[in-house]
């Protein structure tokens, strides 16, 4: 059933897009950056990134390689944790409880093939659980694959270290293999992403992926957390299935031995780890996305239940509930075609209605968004050599470049980063793909995700052939000459300079040990927007 609403939803967003881009750069020889030239990071799983290529090589084409895997990792993902579940009760008849959570919410069929990773979330999610619960029913097991699978996790996502450690813990205690076999864990756990994370500093000079400096993944919005948390629960009527799921499992997990009760108890901590983390830095603009591994978590332990006199009754009350959600209930965002309060969005529904095609999965599909590629094309018409692309008060703008084609891309960059030349460098002004907006200072009160905002004035300028005055009057007066010559003067700075040397100077050995030892002091280089300001310092 799962697999089979996943489908019927089937859709590839912008930001799956975003990912793709990456891999084609690898698959082509460029490395895993956005752009050929320039070492960004712009996906924030590593894993993902690297599973799609090796699709890519068997000749599958990305966008729909995306889709089948992401369907296939989010149904194992859902099997992998019923039968995790059904091991908690061996020798009883079981009925799905929290899995009808999971059949009965929108957010998560549309995400298991939206490009995204999240099907390769619930797939790691529930498999190392399952190890962890198999190790606790079947006592004898050799633990060395369970420990290199979770291991993975800060691969699959940087945060869900904490729920390799949380489930590390609760293997030795379930385990105990003594403390020398316990370290050798712990080098076969952190042999990949230990090493990761040292290639990430060396090769991108960050300490974390360009994303999180682009969305200020450590900034506090507690405010805007909460109401992200509310804009999942209020629409579904949440609470109702949650708190019969905790009847349920005051029912059925009361009495169980010490090591069934650590497995129940893990995806719990966990859940509420990567609920803090969330809630914390403000959620995200896309509606339930980034509280699907919190609420998956939280529904492991009883997404099947024993059936009996005492639990007929609240999986009953499950079932109507998940038929009534499953049918009529949606975020407001979902009716409204739009973005709606705090720029939280059904991403799905915008994205089908802004392609108008029902099932968007390849790039082609967006070809023909208003105000994109082909208002570019004609502004392009005619210009002689490499240019720099802006987009000024909803109008492309074009200015002589210094040696390859730049665009600028107005909010969305998936899309157009597919079907633009990959000769030209793509980036945005939100700083996924852009080094020169991640760092910028954020906006305050704009939509999480999206408030960076450089001036253009700032592309022109580093890659804009000319003088401020001739680089503004190609731009008919819309950038200011006095803007494109603060952004140079900006430019200069000492500390600007570095960090671009970080991704786009050669990659020597030399290069790599600087990008390593002072990954941390640049992951912290921030500077104001307006490059009036940023000139003074700032």
């Amino acid at each position: 059933m799962f697999a089979g609403l996943a489908w019927q939803r089937r859709w590839v967003c912008d930001d799956g897009l975003i990912v793709l881009r990456t891999v084609q750069n690898l698959l082509d020889g460029n490395g895993p950056v956005f752009n050929a030239g320039e070492r960004v990071e712009a996906n924030t799983s590593t894993l993902w990134t690297y599973i799609l290529a090796l699709a890519g090589l068997l000749g599958v084409r990305l966008e729909w390689a995306s889709v089948f895997l992401g369907l296939i990792f989010a149904v194992a993902g859902m099997a992998l944790g019923l039968d995790g579940a059904r091991r908690l009760h061996p020798s009883k008849l079981i009925v799905p409880a929290g899995a009808l959570v999971l059949l009965a919410l929108s957010p998560f069929w549309d995400f298991a093939t939206s490009g995204l990773e999240t099907g390769l979330v619930t797939c790691w999610l529930a498999g190392t659980w399952w190890l962890l619960v198999r190790h606790a029913t079947e006592p004898g097991k050799s633990a060395w694959g369970t420990v290199f699978v979770l291991g993975l996790g800060p691969l699959v996502r940087p945060e869900f270290a904490l729920v390799t450690v949380l489930v590390g813990i609760a293997l030795l205690i379930i385990v105990k293999p003594g403390w020398k076999r316990a370290l050798l864990w712990m080098l076969v756990a952190g042999v990949l992403p230990v090493g990761y994370q040292i290639f990430r500093m060396g090769y991108y000079g960050l300490i974390t992926p360009n994303t999180a400096l682009a969305k200020e993944a450590s900034k506090a919005r507690w405010e805007r957390g909460f109401f992200y948390i509310a804009d999942l629960l209020d629409p579904y009527l949440l609470v109702i299935p949650l708190l019969t799921l905790v009847v349920l499992a005051a029912l059925v997990l009361r009495k169980m031995p010490r090591a069934t009760t650590i497995v129940v108890l893990v995806p719990v901590i966990a859940a509420l780890g990567l609920l803090f983390y969330v809630t914390r830095v403000g959620g995200d603009y896309m509606h339930g996305r980034m509280l699907l591994p919190s609420l998956l978590l939280l529904l492991l332990p009883v997404l099947a239940v024993p059936l009996s006199k005492w639990t007929a009754l609240p999986v009953l009350v499950l079932g109507v509930w998940a038929v009534v959600s499953a049918g009529w209930l949606r975020a407001p965002s979902a009716i409204e075609h739009g973005i709606g309060a705090n720029a939280i969005t059904d991403s799905r529904v915008f994205w089908l209605d802004t392609t108008a095609k029902t099932h968007p999965i390849v790039a082609e599909d967006a070809a023909q968004v208003p105000g994109y590629l082909p208002e570019l094309a004609k502004a392009m018409e005619g210009k002689q050599g490499p240019v720099v692309a802006v987009s000024v008060g909803h109008r492309w703008v074009i200015v002589p470049a210094k040696d390859r084609t730049v665009v600028s891309s107005p909010g969305a960059l998936g899309f157009p980063g597919m079907l633009l030349s990959y000769d030209y460098k793509v980036i945005d002004d939100l700083g996924l793909a852009s080094p020169l907006a991640s760092h910028s200072i954020s906006i305050p009160g704009w939509p999480m995700g999206h408030d960076k905002l450089l001036s253009v004035a700032w592309t022109i300028a580093d890659a804009g052939r000319g003088t401020p005055e001739e680089l503004s009057a190609a731009t008919g007066g819309a950038v200011p000459a006095e803007e494109i010559a603060a952004a140079r003067r900006s430019l200069e700075r000492p500390e600007i300079q570095e960090m671009l040397a970080s991704v786009r100077a050669p990659l020597t050995g030399d290069r790599f040990w600087e990008n390593l030892i002072h990954s941390f002091g640049r992951s912290s280089l921030r500077y104001d927007r307006d490059p009036l300001v940023a000139q003074h310092g700032r």
